[in-house]
């Protein structure tokens, strides 16, 4: 699933093809996505002008002039692709997985203006889009999400009031929407090795060097992904057909039984797995 990275390198190819345009019309093709659309989907949307794409956590939001969003969550291999007004216009893919060819029995929306199109496709449908009438009942969908690691309230305070009391692992914990927002599997790992810190370890037990080292990596992490265009785990490409090189920064996921990369460092990376997910972590340098 594309994390915060990803999803943010998505809302930037978005924002350069389709912000300013009017929706001149939606075509849905299969309503049975994760959550049903609703017949008056197409409506909604349809002569609306896009102001801008915006994104909190993992969710893009598409926001129209009078006041109403778009929000679209790519589940777990949604892909949404610009098809310009022309013959020789290649599809081009502005999502975290990218497919070579597109399977069109999986088209399940499409926008259409006047020089392109918005194609979504989505084999196993896990993805959705909802509209929603106003920015209240917009603020009401993200009310029971935690920040997001850019935020100012992804503080000191907020760790250590969020984790008292409650027996969880501190993996765990990076990867609960509603402690903060945007963090997945892949980046989780990659926070607490260069925090030194095990994923195994209960989060309350956490000092406070320890805490800010989270808070510091968190953000470090997710931004030098976002400047290098997002993790390429399943040929990831941008607009322009680039791939992210994130992935080449790794240093512990995906790396199981090969050398840990801090030179100070004999240890080797290891796999477990935490509620139904992979980590990957080094037992001598991230012992606490």
């Amino acid at each position: 699933m594309p994390e915060l990275p990803e999803v943010e390198i998505v809302r930037q190819s978005l924002s350069k093809n389709i912000k300013g345009k009017k929706i001149n019309q939606v075509l849905v093709r299969n309503r049975n996505l994760r959550f049903r659309l609703k017949h008056s989907f197409e409506n909604d949307l349809k002569n609306k002008f896009i102001l801008d794409i915006k994104r909190f956590s993992k969710y893009l939001i598409i926001e129209f002039e009078n006041n109403s969003f778009c929000i679209i969550h790519l589940g777990m291999s949604g892909t949404i692709h610009i098809k310009k007004n022309k013959k020789e216009s290649l599809i081009t893919n502005t999502s975290f997985y990218h497919s070579p060819k597109l399977p069109e029995k999986h088209n399940h929306v499409e926008f259409l203006f006047s020089d392109l199109k918005l194609i979504y496709n989505d084999p196993r449908r896990f993805g959705f889009f909802i509209f929603v009438d106003n920015k209240i009942n917009l603020e009401k969908k993200f009310e029971k999400f935690g920040p997001e690691p850019f935020d100012k309230k992804f503080n000191l305070k907020h760790l250590i009031n969020f984790f008292k009391g409650k027996k969880k692992n501190i993996k765990n914990f990076l990867l609960d929407q509603k402690f903060v927002s945007g963090i997945g599997n892949i980046y989780a790992s990659e926070i607490l090795y260069s925090s030194k810190i095990n994923p195994l370890t209960q989060a309350k037990n956490l000092n406070k060097f320890q805490l800010k080292k989270i808070i510091k990596n968190s953000k470090k992490i997710l931004l030098k992904a976002i400047k290098q265009g997002g993790s390429t785990i399943r040929d990831f490409k941008n607009t322009k057909g680039e791939t992210g090189h994130f992935q080449k920064n790794f240093k512990v996921y995906g790396r199981d039984k090969k050398n840990c990369k801090r030179s100070s460092c004999s240890g080797i990376i290891h796999k477990i797995t935490q509620s139904k997910r992979s980590t990957f972590f080094c037992k001598i340098c991230q012992k606490y």
